[in-house]
């Protein structure tokens, strides 16, 4: 399924960076809209029937705030972003009040801004999920129709796919992969392979991968002589500050927390394991 996501900054090169990383990583699910100003964002959000806004804050006349309590009154399930250069208090507490879905900060990282458009793609879904859904997929070339009909002739075709990606995945997680590339490598278009993927998995690609370099880390943290940044690299993350924000959102720890409470459960049996 296609969506549009409007991308509000008053920099065209802030513009310019956000839509490459959705073209590099949603070909095929997300369109992108721009606007130049909050006014422009507010009426473009609506009359281009935008599902997802990146607002930046500072924009001439009104501002990226003002343009998401415009848009939040429109669409109460819109998913609302923030890209500011400013770490301000009060931009903070006015973005929770028009229950915005994230506030990155400028520059931001190419993962950060990826995951958050996971997250606002996972909770359309689940919307149109709820909902009775028969909207088209963009049309694919007839090759690409060829294998869709392939793949539909049985599940053990699809379970060989599958396990392809599986493998490649397996050898390649610690490497700076993506959608496009692994693609690229299994001689998919981007928006096909995409759409094979969440057939496979049921997820995103973004999100198996994750998951699958977390469950890696949690193997190694349990390793005390190998460091929270080896981990990190060896698990495909080269920023460890980064790593560690991943790891907390989805284990509610941070990566040096996690292996505390491993140590901890290992002295108790040790322990137990003394007295008995």
């Amino acid at each position: 399924m296609m969506y549009r996501v409007l991308v509000a900054d008053d920099e065209p090169i802030e513009r310019m960076i956000v839509g490459r990383t959705i073209k590099k990583y949603f070909s095929g699910q997300l369109e992108v809209v721009e606007a130049v100003n909050g006014r422009e964002a507010a009426k473009f959000f609506t009359e281009k029937d935008c599902k997802i806004a990146l607002l930046d804050i500072e924009m001439p006349g009104v501002n990226g705030l003002e343009a998401a309590e415009q848009i939040r009154e429109k669409d109460r399930d819109c998913s609302i972003i923030f890209l500011t250069a400013f770490d301000e208090f009060s931009y903070a507490k006015r973005a929770i009040s028009v229950h915005a879905l994230d506030y990155l900060l400028k520059p931001g990282t190419e993962e950060e801004l990826v995951a958050v458009l996971e997250e606002a793609i996972r909770l359309l879904e689940e919307k149109a999920d709820g909902s009775q859904k028969n909207v088209r997929e963009k049309p694919v070339d007839m090759q690409e129709k060829k294998k869709d009909a392939e793949l539909e002739n049985g599940n053990v075709r699809m379970s060989a796919v599958a396990e392809n990606i599986r493998q490649y995945i397996d050898m390649h997680y610690k490497e700076d992969i993506s959608l496009q590339s692994v693609a690229e490598e299994m001689n998919y278009s981007d928006a096909y392979f995409c759409k094979i993927f969440k057939q496979c998995f049921d997820k995103s690609f973004i999100g198996y991968l994750t998951e699958y370099r977390l469950e890696r880390a949690k193997q190694l943290l349990a390793d005390v002589r190998i460091n929270v940044k080896d981990i990190s690299v060896n698990v495909g993350y080269r920023d460890s500050n980064y790593f560690t924000k991943v790891f907390k959102r989805a284990m509610g720890s941070t990566p040096t927390e996690y292996r505390m409470e491993i140590l901890k459960q290992m002295n108790k049996g040790n322990t137990a394991g003394g007295l008995g």
